[in-house]
């Protein structure tokens, strides 16, 4: 987290949280929703818009993490800005890296690198990784490099039911019905 981030939480300790503003699609891309675009409907149904400012983006993805319910959000400054997922709290990008055994190097949407403990692909097709820092989807841009990595024996996939992971891998998708049904 930012210095400026908690130095603004010891100043202001008591800044209630936002919820509905912002959202994180499945390629790990970062949505602003107003009240115009929440009056529309619920994330992702209907996104918002899609943040572009490299800036603000990189912001973001410091200061992005969980509170103990499993719900994601951005501290901004002294304020909690809790954040709908579409699918899972990371997303994966894959390169081929340089490893010494050849296994692909594993980023997050914010930059950090993740160690595989398992990989996982659900009903629709979609893969997700299980690592030190959490689950997350597999970009579906690197579907190749990961039928690869299966493929050279680095992974072994296993079956999982996508409505089952956020209870079993223990995030929540949307923090704004948690409020909604009264379990802060």
């Amino acid at each position: 987290m930012d210095d400026i981030v908690r130095q603004a939480m010891a100043k202001w300790p008591n800044v209630p949280d936002c919820h509905d503003w912002l959202g994180l699609d499945a390629r790990g891309h970062w949505y602003m929703r107003d009240d115009r675009v929440q009056a529309a409907g619920p994330f992702p149904e209907v996104k918002g818009s899609l943040l572009r400012h490299d800036k603000l983006v990189a912001f973001i993805g410091r200061n992005y993490a969980a509170d103990e319910r499993g719900c994601w959000f951005f501290q901004n400054g002294p304020q909690r800005v809790f954040v709908e997922l579409e699918s899972t709290p990371w997303v994966w990008r894959l390169d081929a890296g340089d490893a010494a055994d050849g296994a692909p190097r594993v980023t997050s949407h914010t930059g950090l690198t993740a160690a595989v403990r398992a990989c996982l692909v659900d009903e629709q097709g979609h893969a997700y990784l299980d690592t030190e820092r959490g689950l997350g989807r597999v970009h579906s841009q690197d579907m190749g490099l990961l039928a690869d990595a299966l493929e050279a024996g680095f992974w072994t996939a296993r079956d999982v039911r996508a409505a089952d992971l956020p209870a079993a891998r223990g995030y929540v998708l949307s923090p704004s019905a948690l409020e909604k049904n009264g379990r802060r």
